[in-house]
């Protein structure tokens, strides 16, 4: 009876993996299949599969509305965006974590509770606005940096399983607070900061709804929002769209897979130690 249990389970686990994949696979699938059709075979069986392979599309999406700009503004945005967040994660959760602050608990259920805040578009609007950074770069880079996350928790986390004897070595030794953080906090917790470089950079790469509000020029829009470009009001060319769209979400993917491992060790650390 037990085996049969066993073997039961086992056939509903593969059956759930099966339906998991296949609901994760199906839309790639379907983006990719359009993205190879010509614009008259898209409109002729938009569902159908594609008997073309127009990977010209790929090559039409760059051209057509200087889809290359669009990247290159989203790297600028992630990468700034992303590595001051982290940093700026790092400087708030260190004290927490080490107790420098008082009722560190506390701190701990603002993290907590600002990730459940809803986006103030209207206040962030009128922020930049009164600041001079409506329609500017640097206004849209901060406000995403300022978007953290559970970045903070997982690092305070991380930081309690270091003893505190590490710290009262480096101050006898002369070794000031910042340089401190340089030289030995940010080795030692490199997995977990790459961890919450990775989850902003998915955050900042993907945003849409902020750049909408904020810029009013299309030179500085964001890939996903360039995304609008073959989009028009009589008409849309879905095969450039859905190559754009694969476009986008090819450099993602790339930076998730090169640094997965560093990704999976701080997720799992940060989640458990402490």
């Amino acid at each position: 009876m037990s085996e049969i249990t066993t073997r039961g389970a086992k056939v509903a686990i593969l059956v759930g993996i099966t339906l998991v994949l296949i609901g994760f696979a199906f839309p790639l699938l379907f983006i990719v299949n359009t993205a190879l059709k010509t614009q008259a075979g898209f409109y002729a069986d938009p569902s159908g599969i594609t008997t073309t392979l127009e990977f010209g599309n790929f090559v039409d999406a760059f051209t057509q509305v200087d889809f290359a700009r669009f990247l290159l503004n989203s790297a600028l945005y992630t990468l700034v965006s992303a590595s001051v967040g982290t940093v700026a994660s790092l400087l708030v959760a260190f004290p927490v974590a080490r107790g420098f602050l008082k009722r560190s608990s506390v701190w701990n259920i603002v993290f907590i509770l600002a990730l459940f805040l809803p986006i103030a578009l209207v206040t962030q609007f009128q922020l930049l606005l009164r600041l001079g950074l409506y329609n500017s770069q640097l206004g849209y880079i901060l406000l995403l940096a300022s978007a953290v996350g559970i970045s903070p928790l997982l690092i305070v986390s991380y930081l309690r399983s270091f003893p505190i004897e590490l710290d009262e070595a480096a101050a006898i030794d002369g070794v000031g607070y910042f340089r401190y953080l340089a030289t030995f906090v940010v080795p030692l917790t490199s997995p977990v900061l790459i961890t919450c470089f990775i989850l902003q950079a998915l955050g900042v790469w993907n945003e849409i709804i902020l750049a909408t509000v904020i810029f009013s020029d299309s030179d500085k829009y964001p890939a996903a929002l360039g995304l609008h470009a073959f989009q028009g009001a009589y008409s849309s060319q879905w095969p450039l769209l859905a190559a754009a769209t694969l476009i986008v979400g090819l450099p993602i993917v790339v930076l998730y897979a090169s640094l997965q491992r560093f990704f999976v060790a701080g997720a799992l650390t940060g989640a458990f130690k402490g």
